[in-house]
């Protein structure tokens, strides 16, 4: 079996600064603040969908494009703050198939970044987003990622901390365990009916469990 990480929310613990980037982008249209549990309960993709449900009004294509290099420079600023989950290396040394990393953060700024966290040669392949905007569903990043490593979705689990996540591994007909520490509400992702962890080296334990 095969492991794909997802990376925000999941190997790095930088929710609060998704937060507080967050809500740089809603001040500055005049929009209000969320909380940590507001943004859990509230948050998915398309994020455009998820903006314009906060700020009560329509955020097409171009809107987007703005607020989002507003989150991306607010991100930027904090980015150094954030660590790797509690348990992340452990749970990624316990895993004793291959793994990979997928991420909807920027490529260019995703591969210096496992670098700098230790993570080199962990991975036998690593993708990020390639593009300027973000905020789009990852259905299509993970069956490119996996044609690339030339891995077939039924021989795949994908750790995840999003109902997107659990979207996209059943698009390629893939597993998924949900992980509970990162960007969405708990109750969100057990109604999902998916497993659910409430560590990395839980969902581990779960992705190793023959479920077919």
């Amino acid at each position: 079996m095969h492991l794909v990480w997802d990376w925000n929310g999941t190997l790095l613990n930088d929710l609060s600064l998704v937060v507080e980037s967050t809500n740089v982008v809603f001040a500055s249209v005049g929009g209000p603040a969320v909380t940590l549990d507001e943004h859990r309960q509230s948050f998915r993709r398309p994020i455009a969908d998820y903006y314009a449900e906060v700020l009560g009004r329509a955020v097409d294509a171009d809107a987007f494009g703005s607020l989002d290099k507003i989150f991306h420079d607010a991100y930027r600023t904090g980015l150094t703050t954030c660590a790797l989950a509690d348990d992340a290396t452990a749970a990624m040394r316990s895993w004793n198939g291959t793994q990979s990393l997928l991420s909807m953060w920027f490529h260019e700024e995703l591969v210096p970044a496992v670098e700098t966290y230790g993570l080199t040669g962990m991975f036998s392949r690593v993708d990020g987003l390639r593009g300027t905007i973000g905020g789009d569903h990852k259905a299509a990043h993970l069956a490119r990622h996996l044609a690339e490593l030339g891995i077939d979705g039924e021989s795949v689990v994908l750790i995840g901390d999003s109902v997107d996540d659990a979207d996209a591994a059943e698009s390629v007909g893939a597993d998924c365990v949900l992980y509970t520490g990162g960007f969405t509400d708990p109750a969100r992702l057990r109604a999902s009916g998916r497993p659910v962890a409430d560590t990395l080296t839980e969902a581990v334990r779960l992705a190793a469990q023959p479920r077919r």
